[in-house]
């Protein structure tokens, strides 16, 4: 998620990030509002309309991220994307009840923003008619509350990954296993895409993205949490690698190319004095050779951030930790001391092998 994204503030612990993309947004405002009035002032109050409309994007993730603070859960970052924002938890709460509070979190602080602009307008006595109001027309205010009540409305339909599918999930869960809850849900948001994409082959594009948008969202959420079903109860002892290479802070790039090219293995642990210093990605080692070249030392282009993990975790833990993360490979500690790899091809064969076996 990080990649092409910028880093725009640090808000309650959380890095809050805008994507590249996000400029087209901008600039499809802009074009907007000029082609309408045809004025610097107007274009002015289209770009201020977006950045607020994403302001309220931005609060509605934070509604998500605080409430899942209470249950003991990080949020990675927050990215904002031309669709809305996604607000990367560290996982999703396990108890069904949790789950409802922090998916609809951020739709009804949407809400409270849409109230408090109304009660605005009606002291303020500036109030116009709704008819009147579109993406270029209408009072600024009034623009803002109207798109914070779309934001909730989009939000709460019953598909992922929007808020409402994970709400009907959640409530599903309460009454049905959950990997059973999340099939149900996904079913019904991919239903909801086929009306969308429908009714969008009537003229309306829009629809037709948001479809696929929703269908895509439905499966990978399912897929996801079959896996973390089928990795229930299975310590990384039973699944890590335990044939692997090492680096050390004092060898040099070029040690790691030798490496790189002569095995398999992509991503390279940096162990000083039987320690895991940091860990050499090969995206890391691609960018440092053009930075530095092959006589640069590891120890300046490893990164530290890399998680680690104990051999007695379960898969599952370990898999939601390295979801996001720009680190594809674990190191397996026991006692502070390296004994294996997982990687997410590794889990990937070792669910093919169990299901396999589960099949026989």
């Amino acid at each position: 998620m990080r990649t092409w994204s910028w880093r725009l503030a640090r808000i309650a612990g959380i890095d809050v990030y805008v994507h590249a993309t996000f400029v087209m947004v901008i600039a499809w405002i802009a074009l907007v509002y000029w082609n309408q009035n045809g004025t610097v002032a107007a274009v002015i109050d289209g770009v201020g309309y977006i950045l607020t409309l994403f302001a309220c994007v931005v609060l509605h993730e934070f509604g998500h991220a605080l409430t899942a603070a209470r249950y003991g859960i990080r949020t990675r970052d927050i990215t904002l994307l031309p669709i809305g924002g996604v607000a990367r938890l560290e996982r999703m709460p396990e108890v069904p009840v949790q789950e409802l509070w922090v998916a609809l979190a951020g739709p009804a602080v949407n809400v409270v923003i849409a109230l408090l602009l109304f009660v605005w307008l009606q002291v303020s006595g500036n109030w116009e008619s709704a008819d009147g109001v579109g993406v270029a027309t209408g009072g600024f205010v009034e623009r803002i509350m109207i798109a914070n009540v779309y934001l909730v409305g989009f939000n709460l339909l019953p598909a992922f990954p929007m808020d409402g599918g994970r709400a009907l999930r959640a409530l599903l869960a309460t009454r049905m296993e959950y990997t059973r809850a999340t099939s149900r849900a996904a079913l019904v948001g991919q239903g909801m895409a086929i009306v969308f994409a429908f009714i969008g082959l009537q003229g309306n594009p829009v629809l037709i993205f948001i479809a696929l948008f929703v269908w895509i969202g439905a499966g990978q959420e399912a897929s996801m949490t079959q896996m973390k079903s089928a990795l229930a109860g299975i310590p990384l002892r039973g699944a890590m690698l335990t044939h692997f290479r090492t680096l050390a802070p004092s060898n040099t790039l070029q040690d790691a190319v030798d490496l790189l090219l002569t095995g398999s293995q992509q991503d390279f642990p940096v162990v000083a004095n039987g320690r895991v210093e940091g860990m050499l990605t090969r995206s890391g080692l691609v960018k440092a050779l053009t930075r530095s070249g092959r006589g640069a030392m590891v120890a300046d282009s490893m990164t530290r951030e890399c998680p680690t993990a104990d051999a007695s975790e379960m898969l599952e833990t370990v898999l939601a930790r390295v979801q996001g993360q720009d680190c594809h490979t674990v190191p397996v500690l026991e006692n502070h001391v390296l004994v294996g790899l997982v990687t997410m091809d590794n889990i990937g064969e070792f669910l093919m092998i169990h299901a396999a076996e589960r099949k026989g």
